[in-house]
């Protein structure tokens, strides 16, 4: 059974016992977190939604938190010496999903 869930506006396809990296969510490490904005329910039978499927849940245990790779984000331009270099570390939350409820 897998599902698609929509957190920190993407969509993201989950199985129960998969570790997932989503955008960081206000859960402490260790704490359950539930995501009830699922899209699709797919499996014996699939179920699609319009927008979300009602009553289905997805439920995870929150790992860690941390921060993903340097993204280098480098402005220039041509002839007017004008050169601006910024790094960005984007946060993440890393999620193993224990159950999906349909």
């Amino acid at each position: 059974m897998y599902a698609i869930i929509e957190t920190g506006g993407k969509q993201v396809k989950v199985t129960e016992g998969q570790e997932v990296y989503i955008e960081k969510v206000d859960v402490a490490e260790g704490e359950t977190v539930t995501f009830d904005q699922v899209i699709l329910v797919g499996g014996d039978e699939t179920k699609v939604g319009t927008p979300t499927v009602e009553g289905a849940t997805v439920t995870g245990k929150v790992e860690k938190h941390g921060r993903g790779k340097k993204t280098i984000v480098y402005k220039f331009k041509a002839k007017k010496n004008y050169r601006r270099k910024q790094g960005h570390r984007q946060p993440y939350t890393k999620v193993v999903i224990d159950k999906i409820n349909a």
